[in-house]
């Protein structure tokens, strides 16, 4: 069941970005579009029940739970970041708006931008982190819980992972190539 919730709310998630990006610019009705998107949320609150319930009737954890803590830390933490991503390359691309911004290139304003975007991805991994310890104490010691404790090791893999992109583009910023170098 949790399963098929997970790809339900991933699948809602995009059918609700698609009907309030419509409704914004197709059916020029932005107050309406705002509350399709703000009914986003619901989708991590459902899975959430869901799998407090599931565990409450007994389930063992394992793989599923670790995927829905993951998925609701990803929809809270990088969300928001998405929706206003896809919205401007909509706008630009179909509707004639302004092209999106693109991120800087070189130097420390592209170390910047790779912190701010490890900053998210480490919000994602330590609300799914919180999430699962939740259910650890839930489940207590009389459970499996041995899943639930690799997927806290997989987020912070994720944090690992973010750290160092976000360190390298620090450390050795990428220089902008002068033009007698290339000629």
């Amino acid at each position: 069941m949790i399963v098929a919730l997970i790809i339900a709310c991933e699948v809602g998630f995009w059918v609700l970005l698609a009907v309030g990006l419509a409704l914004r610019y197709a059916a020029r009705m932005p107050r309406a579009s705002v509350a399709v998107l703000l009914c986003e949320p619901l989708l991590e609150l459902v899975l959430f029940v869901a799998t407090a319930i599931d565990l409450k009737n007994g389930a063992e954890p394992d793989v599923k739970h670790g995927i829905a803590a993951a998925y609701i830390g990803f929809s809270i933490a990088l969300g928001h970041q998405t929706i206003t991503w896809v919205d401007a390359r909509v706008a630009h691309r179909f509707f004639g708006g302004p092209p999106p911004v693109k991120p800087p290139k070189y130097g420390m304003a592209r170390a910047a931008h790779e912190w701010k975007t490890a900053a998210r991805w480490i919000l994602a991994a330590v609300i799914a982190m919180a999430l699962l310890q939740a259910a650890i104490w839930y489940v207590g010691d009389d459970g499996d819980i041995g899943s639930l404790r690799d997927w806290q090791g997989k987020m912070l893999f994720v944090i690992g992972i973010n750290v160092i992109i976000a360190l390298s583009y620090t450390l050795w910023p990428k220089r902008e190539r002068s033009d007698s170098a290339t000629g």
